[in-house]
This record gives structure tokens, C-alpha cells and sequence, in this order.
């Protein structure tokens, strides 16, 4: 009788315990299926959004702009460099004037090289300047949206290793 006592005792110990493994693996799985992920390619978002491909269609008008001036001032220093050569060529400059010459040459040449950096930083700046507003805004829905949704993260699937936003805990 003892024997059927602890079978019995044995078996009730081993239903409690399987129903205890059950109790907290669903209180786990609960808990792990309470937190929400999103995922975002921001690429392809703001390559979708009309504001980003306005942005782009202003930038490029204003690049172009700059590009042109670019382009004369390195039409007039070839036109300025090739007088000089045939000037040069046909003995009509001394070595003071040929000098001279050069050194003004080299000055413009400069200048012009300094200007196409200025080209870079403005069109830089200016993209900047036109896409950071569209930036905030997609930033401001992606929080809001996450707050909303209940979304422990959101992650960016364009960038490797970014989240987009985090559920503060």
C-alpha cells in the first residue's frame, strides 16, 4: 500500500511539475510574443516620397547653375592659356612678360580648382538643407507610428545595425 502511496504521490508530483513547465513557458512565450518589431527600408521610402524627388529636382537645377559657371571660367582660362601660348610661340612676350603671364595663369587655374571645391560643399549644404525637414518628418511618423503600434523596435533594413525607434522601457 505504500508503494501504490508513492506511485500515486509520483505521479501527481510529475503533473504538477509538467504543468509547471507548461504555466511558465506560456507565461514566457506570452512575454516574448508581447513584444512587437517593425521593420522599415528608408531607402526606398524616401526614394518613394515627392518631396525627396522635388528636393533632388531643385538640387540639380542648383548644381547645374554652379556647374556652369565652372564651366565658363574654364572656357575663359583656356581661351587666356592658348593667347598665351601662341604669344609665347611667336616671340611676341619677354621673359618678364611670359612671368607674369604664367604666374596669372597659375593664380586662375588655382582659383578655378578652389571654386570646384566650393561647388562640392555648396551642393553638399544645399542637399542637406532641402532633405532635413523630409528627414524629420519621416522620423517624427516612424516614432509616432512605433508609440502607436505598441512596437518594442523598429529596425532599418537598408542600413545594417540601425534602429529606427526603441520602445523607452
Amino acid at each position: 500500500m505504500d508503494y501504490i502511496f508513492f506511485s500515486q504521490l509520483n505521479f501527481t508530483m510529475k503533473k504538477i511539475m509538467i504543468f509547471g513547465a507548461v504555466c511558465v513557458a506560456l507565461l514566457l512565450s506570452t512575454h516574448v510574443q508581447a513584444q512587437k518589431y517593425g521593420h522599415l527600408n528608408s531607402g526606398n521610402l524616401l526614394q518613394s516620397l515627392p518631396e525627396v524627388k522635388a528636393a533632388d529636382q531643385q538640387l540639380i537645377v542648383f548644381r547645374d547653375q554652379l556647374i556652369k559657371k565652372g564651366e565658363d571660367m574654364a572656357k575663359a582660362f583656356q581661351t587666356k592659356l592658348e593667347a598665351y601660348f601662341q604669344k609665347a610661340n611667336s616671340g611676341e612676350l619677354s621673359q618678364i612678360q611670359m612671368k607674369e603671364q604664367e604666374a596669372a595663369l597659375q593664380k586662375e587655374r588655382e582659383t578655378i580648382m578652389k571654386y570646384e571645391q566650393e561647388v562640392i560643399e555648396k551642393v553638399q549644404q544645399k542637399r542637406q538643407e532641402l532633405l532635413q525637414p523630409i528627414f524629420a518628418t519621416v522620423e517624427k511618423a516612424v516614432q509616432e507610428v512605433g508609440a502607436a503600434g505598441g512596437y518594442t523596435f523598429i529596425f532599418d533594413t537598408s542600413l545594417i545595425n540601425t534602429i529606427l525607434f526603441a520602445r523607452d522601457t
